[in-house]
Parts: C-alpha cells; structure tokens; sequence
C-alpha cells in the first residue's frame, strides 16, 4: 500500500477515521484528550441543576477554641 496517512489538522475527520482503523490506540486517546475540555464547561451546570452546590472552602489553619484553655490533670509524672 502506496497511501500515506492523511495529516490531522489538513482533514482532521479524515484522520480519525483512517487512525480508527489502523491505530486505535491514537484514536481513543484522541477522543478520552477531547472529553476533558467538555467536561470542564458541562459538568458543572449539571451538578448546579441536581442541587449539588459549592463545597464550603477547607480551613488553612486549625480553629482555635474561644475561652480559656484547660489544662489536664491526673496525667503527670510520679515524682
């Protein structure tokens, strides 16, 4: 066979179909690369309309507890 792969960005359906047939793998990567920008913009919404909102943000830092701090006892050592 005399016939070159066509190139993707000249006839790029023409190349998912010839690579469909004579490397699948290329293919699929091709289109699994292509869902993640799809998924960016369509996801969210989604998750919006069946009431799955934001999640509250994690704390940076450990709250502190208000009031004076108890200090433990029955837990020293014998002297």
């Amino acid at each position: 066979m005399a016939s070159t792969s066509p190139r993707f960005f000249q006839q790029p359906l023409r190349y998912l179909h010839w690579a469909s047939i004579e490397k699948p793998a290329i293919f699929y990567s091709l289109i699994l690369g292509s869902l993640g920008p799809v998924a960016m913009l369509v996801v969210p919404p989604l998750r919006q309309r069946f009431g799955d909102g934001r999640r509250e943000r994690i704390p940076g830092t450990y709250p502190i507890p208000p009031g004076p701090r108890k200090i433990p006892e029955g837990f020293d050592d014998p002297s």
